[in-house]
């Protein structure tokens, strides 16, 4: 197996990260089109605050309803991934330092991984 050089390494994450936002923009965009569609004559109350559904509020909900195409739901689980992005770009230095055997960075890589898990299943009231 060949061993990545530190650019190679570099170069991969970038990808990912590119590649995160751009699926998330994907889904957004197609999202934000089937809410057009549906609701382009709607009128708005600006005038009464509502607050978001249960099913736009817990991640699970939200995956499901992108699944049957729901447009709302389409565009949160967009916004999930483009928060996912760069989750998985800590992941991935982490990854990255472990293999290079970097304790220092990989300790710093691993903290910070921890609090945006963390900090993501605090909001889902785990």
């Amino acid at each position: 197996m060949k061993k990545w050089t530190e650019e190679e390494v570099e170069q991969f994450i970038g990808l990912v990260l590119r590649i995160g936002v751009s699926i998330s923009a994907l889904v957004i965009l197609c999202g934000g089109i089937l809410y057009l569609r549906e609701r382009h004559s709607d009128l708005v109350a600006y005038q009464v605050f509502s607050g978001q559904p249960p099913n736009l509020i817990h991640i699970v909900e939200i995956f499901r309803g992108a699944f049957h195409l729901r447009p709302e739901s389409l565009i949160q689980s967009g916004l999930l991934l483009l928060i996912a992005t760069p989750i998985a770009r800590v992941a991935l230095a982490a990854v990255a330092f472990s293999l290079e055997r970097d304790r220092m960075y990989l300790i710093f890589a691993s903290i910070v991984l921890a609090i945006l898990i963390g900090s993501l299943m605090q909001s889902q009231g785990f």
